[in-house]
């Protein structure tokens, strides 16, 4: 499967358990990245990103550079926006991590939450499972992770299938768009 890390313009070969990570990884080695960066690998115009900023979504970049957090972050917002409003996405996401521009209440950090959700659409290899499907999906791809409180591995689960079918409401919204155009 060719095709992009989802919320990016960052090509992948076939998207793979762990794909996510790896590539996190690299782009990290040296520290934060930039906003053109930032925008270069999300294909948002700065103004977005700062914006967003502004609005709380993420906390400011410390010395003008993006961590990795701040990077999935706006990577997340910006692939769920394909199918959700961004005070859905804001919701959703302050399910998961309390208040969006303070990383202290966070049950689970925004690249892993990443990593979780790429190693998701991974292992579902393009198809629409059923509910029971992706519960189990979700349940082996988070079974490594560690609640910091009470509750928090059911909310990840939950955060994860609304993220799941969000990707899929996007990608059908899509095909609906081709099939529409194919009719001219």
């Amino acid at each position: 499967m060719n095709g992009f890390l989802p919320g990016t313009t960052i090509e992948l070969k076939a998207l793979t358990p762990n794909a996510a990570r790896e590539l996190l990884d690299h782009l990290f080695l040296s520290g934060g990245l930039v906003l053109s960066q930032v925008t270069k690998m999300t294909g948002l115009a700065p103004y977005e990103v700062q914006n967003w900023v502004k609005r709380g979504f993420l906390p400011p970049p410390q010395h003008k550079m993006y961590d990795r957090n701040q990077f999935c972050r706006i990577v997340t917002i910006n692939m769920l926006r394909e199918s959700m409003q961004i005070d859905k996405i804001t919701q959703l996401l302050s399910f998961i991590n309390g208040h969006l521009d303070d990383s202290s209440d966070d049950l689970v950090d925004d690249s892993e939450l990443y990593n979780y959700y790429v190693n998701l659409l991974a292992v579902m290899e393009g198809h629409m499972p059923d509910d029971d499907e992706i519960r189990t999906h979700i349940r082996y791809i988070t079974s490594d992770f560690k609640e910091p409180r009470p509750g928090g591995k059911r909310r990840l689960a939950l955060v994860l299938e609304v993220m799941l079918y969000a990707f899929y409401s996007a990608e059908m919204r899509k095909r609906a768009e081709t099939l529409l155009h194919s009719l001219d």
